[in-house]
């Protein structure tokens, strides 16, 4: 059995849930989200309790199981307290400003990478131009934009310069002619 899928999504109160066929609508102070899922797989609302059941143990419906009942966890949670990933820009005279709700970001080419959010996303910048906070209320959405900006400027493993998430080890090299650093 899925142990995942096993366990049943606690709706807080203010969350609203709508189950027609294979869609769910979750709508919460933050905002709102919907999601479609295979037609397998039955999903029952009752008691401030979503339940995600399948019908056989067939290796498909297994694995169904378990994602529908994260996706449908990860959807409570986006509009009850939403998700954030916070990078850094490390090297000099790297940073980020915001102009109006894009971001422009400076990271040592000739120009300024201008990005601009999707729609559900907030962009923050902190102290000294160095963190760039992404906040929205669909995980796979905020994960996605965080890869894409550091994927702009990715580390380097001589130096360590670049876009990094907040707790992201750089493994160093030593560099030419095995240098001390």
């Amino acid at each position: 059995m899925s142990r995942v899928g096993q366990l049943p999504v606690d709706v807080p109160s203010g969350v609203d849930v709508k189950i027609k066929g294979s869609h769910v609508a979750i709508k919460g102070p933050k905002g709102e989200l919907d999601f479609s899922f295979s037609p397998q797989i039955e999903v029952l609302f009752a008691e401030n309790e979503i339940q995600v059941k399948r019908p056989s143990d067939a290796r498909e419906m297994r694995s169904l199981h378990g994602t529908t009942r994260a996706l449908i966890q990860n959807m409570v949670t986006g509009v009850t307290e939403g998700f954030q990933k916070e990078l850094q820009l490390v090297g000099v005279g790297y940073r980020a400003n915001l102009e109006g709700q894009n971001l422009v970001l400076n990271v040592g080419y000739s120009h300024s990478v201008v990005v601009e959010p999707p729609e559900g996303i907030t962009f923050e910048v902190g102290e000294r131009s160095q963190q760039i906070l992404i906040s929205g209320i669909d995980k796979q959405v905020v994960g996605q934009i965080a890869a894409d900006i550091r994927k702009i400027r990715p580390p380097e493993p001589y130096k360590g310069k670049g876009i990094r998430y907040k707790d992201e080890y750089i493994r160093r090299k030593a560099g030419k002619a095995g240098k001390v650093v």
